[in-house]
């Protein structure tokens, strides 16, 4: 059985959750989240917890049971302090700014590239080098940054590009000249 799967996810003062099913939905005060977990698991709530419980002893339902704990507590997590995610830009004439809810970065290329923030997921930029995407969803920040760094991703010659916060960029060494 899931050593994760079988700790109940408990559930702050501001958070409200309601179960149909294997429908989740959790309130808080960073937003709204809603997500069908997966068949295979029973989902109940008692006193200010959530206990996800596997169906029965299938290799499916053992499976599912510690991802769908890790998908509530995620979503109660989300609604109550957020998620978010630090990139760094590095390179000469490499920069991002904000244009209404668009981000919009300029990375060596002939032209600016412009991305829409998708609903639930705010950008913010400091110091022109230092994007911040946040939001409720862990799922919907983590792919949001991944695709901001996807525009240009760190290059390991000069490690030029976009990276996250903490990332090592492994370096190679440069070619060597005739001797």
């Amino acid at each position: 059985m899931s050593r994760i799967g079988k700790n109940p996810v408990p559930i702050p003062e501001k958070v409200s959750v309601e179960i149909s099913g294997l429908t989740v939905k959790v309130k808080g005060p960073k937003g709204e989240l809603e997500r069908v977990l997966p068949e295979g698991v029973s989902v109940s709530q008692a006193d200010n917890a959530v206990t996800v419980s596997p169906i029965d002893t299938s290799r499916r339902s053992r499976e599912r049971h510690g991802l769908c704990r890790t998908l509530v507590a995620n979503m109660v997590e989300g609604v109550s302090k957020g998620y978010s995610k630090k990139l760094e830009i590095i390179g000469v004439g490499y920069r991002a700014q904000v244009k209404g809810k668009k981000l919009v970065v300029s990375a060596g290329y002939s032209h600016p590239v412009e991305m829409d923030a998708p609903e639930g997921v705010t950008f913010a930029v400091e110091n022109n080098t230092l994007v911040t995407v946040s939001g409720a969803d862990k799922e919907l920040v983590g792919n949001e940054a991944a695709k901001v760094r996807g525009i240009r991703p760190p290059e390991p010659y000069k490690g030029k590009g976009i990276k996250y916060e903490g990332e090592r960029i492994l370096r190679k060494a440069g070619k060597t000249g005739k001797k």
